[in-house]
């Protein structure tokens, strides 16, 4: 399986979750959107362990498999189709879910969140 981390499994896997470190190990290529990238690092950046946390971030980033995520024109025109399928739905999502939700949509991976609003998406691959 292809999947892309939310932030809020990254840090499971960071704390050692069972079933994220499983899955992540089995995994055939594991993507991390640029938006999990700011996100994680904006909570470094207030974090007494942030150098250690992006030493962390940095060695996960290294490992075979593992590749970020950019913005495209491509991503801007998936948000931007499901950007109104939300407003018409009266569902929105936070803007930086918005984007993690066009890039997965984007590259056809599985989305791997505790996230339940992503759940308006019917098609977005959950994990």
């Amino acid at each position: 399986m292809r999947i892309a981390l939310d932030t809020n499994r990254y840090r499971d896997l960071c704390d050692g979750d069972p079933e994220t470190v499983t899955l992540i190990q089995e995994a055939e290529s594991v993507h991390l959107p640029f938006v999990v990238l700011a996100e994680l690092r904006a909570g470094f950046s207030l974090s007494r362990r942030g150098r250690e946390n992006e030493r962390v971030l940095q060695r996960f980033l290294m490992k075979p498999g593992i590749e970020i995520l950019y913005a495209r024109d491509a991503t801007t025109r998936s948000f931007a189709s499901l950007y109104r399928q939300l407003r018409r739905q009266g569902t929105p999502i936070p803007t930086n879910d918005l984007w993690i939700a066009a890039l997965v949509f984007e590259h056809g991976l599985a989305l791997y969140t505790r996230d339940a609003h992503f759940e308006h998406l019917p098609q977005l691959n959950l994990v």
